[in-house]
């Protein structure tokens, strides 16, 4: 009787699956949807998931290969997350086995047992002495056997190295009967009796409702929008969520936005509970990450706190999802499967049958839609917690004002006041490096990317020109490539420019710059926060790493240098980013008892939105956005597809999106759908990046269904297509940004 016919998902762009004979002597029985083989693909081996079982195959039999081996005895993904993957392959229009390989762990994706690990222990054989006579010739091995007797517990194997034990002399003792090998299967902490390590703070009337309306929906699907301002106790409306969720025996997930926010909430979390925490982001390495991987799903990690991809760790038995900064752009992945954590992360909890909280102190204008429509209930928490007042706002209008490295002399006089004041300093200008360009003073070149249609940032401690989209790296001319002359300026300012000039302004206080530069170095992020949390007068100057989350307790001045590049843009979701920026920034000044300020330097001081903003705040300015964009027939109140492509000569992205545009005019008439519009082509806003010329074809529908029967039959055209194997490709289902 022939093998069963096994369809896999492979780790494959291709969006289709892929039928083999299943490995020999494997009973029909194990053949679960989920489990893993490793199958013959081309060349290599690739390991597939096992989607289904079938009794016929469109593959000729001379042509079906057989599986090499079956990888697991049970799926290693419970049910429910392998048919989110399913769900967010169709949705995404993307690849399922692509997705699998997003939402398993890296091991598992190499063919690791999906087990928890097992730990090898070198003993001394039983009754054996270090001087025993078979090692009489054997100096090294009466070493190692010497060694081994002072560990009567054992050595573990990760251990060998730092006591210098040499592989090849224990495994000649083994051979000899001298040593045994002891397999320790880890064994998980126990829970504790108390779910407390310290006590809960009071809550005030506005987070004591929040609680109650979440906890009253324990144990089915809601969905709920916390817009808190910033500073109102958001974190401590979690903690005590998840209090109620542990002593319930129930699992956490908590999403944060950046990687640099995980040692912080990590923190928070451990002082509060006696719980098991599992941390996963991309900087946990491959081992850690499956071992958390591994006690979520088996239910010996109580919390589970991470960035976006840690939405597909499984839970054992899920009792909340909690999203934190959830308008942040960050929860969007922008390559490969562009999948949206926050939307998917509301899908999950829907399938899981359990609440989720989305919490921001500026919500994305999509959740406020949502919770206006009634989708999400809405939790209001209008001022801050303990006697924290809100930040006072000053619009500072600095035409004609002398800058000194974006520093204008008012703000200057602000800043010596607050630091003499005993009390920090936070300066944000969203721009890193030393300035944005390099200017030549006698025939004007300008410092441009070879690659790019961008200027070459400035990085003036490195002694480098660097572009920021590509990468590309070349060493600071000592005069100019066009003209020889030495008068190179560089224009504007970035943080270096801005770090440096304050170091000799304020030459008594330290000045810590955080942006991606000066903390790529492991734990510099936590060594600056420490030296902040000290509360001695300093001055922070930084990117938006500062504006997310931060809890500076001795910051009551804010400055922001320039408030006005996010005013004009082609891109109709600046203003909300900017709004949120602005906001976000302003709400780390004044967090504890003495007052916070917010100086905002504008050539633009009388702009309405910078009125509304400062002057009415966040949820004034975001009904405004909302009426706007209903107006004009935007996300939220449309839904959007963006189908992008790129190549190496020019026209030839736009000849392949030509060809794209009029099969999907012509699938719009054969499938009768209306409301929906075809935008383009065009080149892209960057039109060359990394030496390729980019252009796009945006998809608008005014309800999701029809823009959705497009897709699918769509992108089964768009494969088969001449040009489609010349062009690199992609298609971004409600992208967050038009670039």
């Amino acid at each position: 009787m022939p093998a069963p016919i096994v369809r896999l998902a492979l780790p494959s762009p291709l969006r289709r699956l892929f039928d083999y004979r299943a490995p020999l002597g494997v009973p029909y029985t194990a053949l679960q949807p989920g489990v893993r083989l490793r199958v013959p693909f081309g060349r290599r081996e690739v390991i597939g998931v096992l989607v289904q079982r079938v009794e016929h195959s469109e593959v000729p039999e001379d042509k079906l290969k057989s599986a090499v081996e079956l990888l697991d005895a049970q799926p290693p993904l419970p049910e429910s997350l392998f048919r989110l993957c399913q769900w967010t392959a169709q949705y995404y229009q993307h690849s399922l086995g692509d997705t699998f390989t997003w939402a398993l762990p890296t091991l598992l994706r190499q063919g690791e047992p999906a087990e928890v690990r097992q730990e090898r222990f070198w003993h001394v054989a039983e009754g054996v002495r270090p001087d025993d006579p078979r090692l009489a010739r054997a100096p090294r091995q009466r070493e190692v056997l010497r060694t081994l007797a002072q560990h009567p517990h054992g050595v573990p194997h990760a251990l060998l190295g730092k006591l210098q034990l040499n592989k090849n002399s224990l495994d000649l003792l083994l051979e000899k009967g001298l040593l045994r090998l002891e397999v320790r299967r880890h064994r998980p902490a126990e829970r504790h009796g108390d779910w407390l390590a310290q006590a809960e703070l009071p809550l005030n009337d506005e987070q004591r409702n929040a609680v109650e309306a979440v906890r009253a929906g324990f144990g089915g699907f809601n969905a709920y929008l916390l817009a808190g301002v910033t500073g109102s106790g958001k974190t401590e409306v979690y903690l005590q969520l998840i209090h109620q969720v542990l002593m319930a025996g129930k699992q956490a997930l908590v999403l944060i936005p950046e990687i640099n926010l995980g040692p912080q909430t990590l923190e928070r979390f451990t002082r509060r509970f006696n719980a098991r925490i599992a941390l996963l982001h991309s900087s946990v390495n491959d081992r850690e990450r499956l071992d958390a991987w591994l006690a979520a799903r088996d239910g010996e990690a109580d919390i589970v706190i991470g960035t976006r991809s840690a939405l597909f760790t499984p839970l054992k038995n899920p009792g909340l999802i909690i999203v934190d900064e959830e308008h942040d752009a960050s929860y969007k992945q922008q390559e490969g499967l562009r999948y949206h954590a926050r939307d998917l992360a509301v899908v999950r909890a829907r399938q899981e049958e359990v609440p989720i909280l989305l919490g921001s102190a500026t919500p994305s204008l999509e959740s406020l839609h949502n919770a206006h429509a009634g989708r999400y209930a809405l939790l209001r928490l209008s001022r801050r917690a303990g006697n924290a007042k809100p930040p006072r706002f000053l619009r500072l209008d600095v035409k004609s004002l002398p800058l000194d490295a974006g520093i204008s002399r008012p703000l200057q006089q602000a800043i010596a006041e607050t630091l003499a004041a005993g009390q920090q300093v936070l300066v944000f200008l969203n721009r890193r490096g030393f300035a944005p360009t390099l200017l030549c003073h006698d025939c004007g070149w300008i410092s441009q990317c070879p690659r790019c249609d961008a200027r070459m940032t400035l990085h003036q401690r490195h002694r480098e020109v660097r572009c920021h989209h590509c990468g590309h790296v070349e060493r600071q001319p000592s005069n100019c490539p066009q003209c020889g002359q030495v008068d190179l300026r560089p224009v504007g300012a970035g943080t270096e420019r801005a770090e440096e000039r304050l170091a000799i302004l304020f030459p008594d206080y330290p000045v810590l710059r955080i942006d991606r530069d000066s903390t790529a170095r492991k734990d510099a992020m936590q060594r600056m926060f420490a030296t902040i949390q000290h509360g001695e007068p300093c001055l922070l100057v930084g990117t938006q790493m500062l504006a997310k989350g931060h809890h500076f307790p001795r910051v009551t001045l804010v400055a922001i240098l320039d408030a006005d590049s996010g005013l004009f843009s082609a891109d109709f979701r600046a203003s909300e980013r900017m709004a949120q920026l602005i906001m976000q920034v302003a709400g780390r000044a004044g967090r504890a008892e003495e007052a916070g300020r917010v100086i905002i330097q504008t050539h633009l001081a009388d702009h309405p939105l910078l009125v509304q903003l400062t002057e009415q705040g966040y949820f004034a300015f975001a009904e405004q956005a909302l009426s706007e964009r209903r107006a004009a027939g935007l996300p939220p109140f449309s839904h959007l597809a963006l189908l992008r492509a790129e190549a190496h000569k020019p026209g030839q992205a736009e000849g392949f999106l030509d060809q794209a545009c009029s099969e999907a005019e012509q699938l719009l008439g054969t499938l009768n759908l209306s409301g929906t519009e075809l935008l383009g082509p065009v080149p892209a806003p960057m039109e060359r990046r990394a030496g390729r010329y980019r252009a796009q074809l945006l998809v608008q529908a005014n309800n999701r269904a029809p823009l959705h029967r497009l897709l699918g039959p769509w992108l089964t055209v768009l494969e088969q297509l001449p040009g489609a194997r010349a062009v690199r490709w992609s298609l971004d289902v409600d992208p967050i940004d038009l670039y």
